[in-house]
């Protein structure tokens, strides 16, 4: 049988309906501004003519983006480096993470507390910079992986994960004949999917956007990132226009006046990766998150 519902109970599914559309144009308003602004001509840019719809719409900011030398070299080499981060930093995590839930572990407190401490005190950046060299890392892809592989805010969210998996399960495959790394590999881990997922995410977010790395640790172009190819065009684009003769000829002529469009076009490649991947892992990504928040 139907139930009826109130007026009441309109008026308040009424309502929902309203703040939801309200928070999903605020939600995407500001995506959909910026790809509205990197396909606009940039004298209405600049007169700020430009909201949700393209005003003298043109692809010139994609197209200087993409005659660039270097920029499909760039987003294979930033594909690759994400990739390679994500494999190692989740390895070392968890590896790290798991032994540390055992509190009857001798020396357990004593390392707990060593990864607290560089949650405050750090290297440094010239110091980093002289291990990588003796290390003889420079150049190479493990100078912008390794460093930042293991983080202890990641270590102490999966750690609260692990403990979060009852006893009872590790202890049982125990009986059956499992070693410790076979209970990690066949019980933890595949339990701990929504937290693996997040921290996939944040890894991702985290190495995609990383350009200062590969410009301290890179010496060659072909290796750079494409963040760090945008970033150089962009600066490149803006040298130009620091030059007052230069700046009133652009805005006269739209074709060398592409700062401001090459700046919108690199936000939209840089974000919509991510935009096209996280509704795929936003379940795993919540769960995740929502650790700790539910008690008994």
């Amino acid at each position: 049988m139907k139930m009826k519902r109130s007026f009441g109970g309109k008026l308040f599914a009424c309502f929902n309906l309203i703040l939801m559309i309200l928070i999903v144009f605020v939600t995407l308003y500001p995506f959909i501004h910026v790809v509205a602004l990197s396909l606009g001509a940039e004298k209405y840019i600049f007169a700020g003519q430009v909201n949700l719809f393209p005003k003298g719409l043109t692809g010139y900011a994609y197209e200087m983006i993409f005659k660039h030398p270097n920029f499909l070299t760039s987003y294979g080499n930033t594909i690759w480096y994400t990739f390679l981060f994500i494999i190692v930093s989740l390895v070392l995590t968890a590896m790290t993470a798991y032994p540390l839930t055992k509190d009857e572990m001798p020396g357990c407190k004593f390392l707990k507390k060593m990864v607290m401490f560089t949650m405050i005190f750090s290297g440094g950046m010239i110091p980093n910079f002289l291990l990588i060299k003796m290390l003889g890392l420079y150049d190479s892809v493990w100078s912008i992986t390794l460093p930042g592989a293991v983080n202890a805010w990641y270590v102490m969210i999966i750690m609260t994960y692990f403990k979060s998996i009852p006893v009872a399960l590790e202890e049982a495959a125990t009986l059956d004949g499992l070693s410790m790394t076979g209970v990690f590999i066949r019980i933890i881990l595949p339990l701990s999917t929504p937290i693996i997922a997040t921290l996939v995410l944040f890894f991702a977010v985290a190495q995609w956007n990383n350009w200062f790395a590969p410009l301290i640790y890179f010496k060659s172009n072909e290796k750079y990132p494409v963040i760090l190819v945008v970033r150089n065009l962009l600066f490149n684009a803006q040298q130009v226009m620091q030059d007052s003769k230069q700046a009133e000829e652009a805005l006269k002529n739209q074709e060398k006046n592409i700062g401001e469009g090459i700046k919108y076009a690199s936000i939209v490649f840089t974000t919509l990766p991510f935009v096209l991947i996280y509704p795929y892992v936003q379940k795993y990504f919540v769960q995740g998150m929502m650790i700790g928040s539910v008690k008994g």
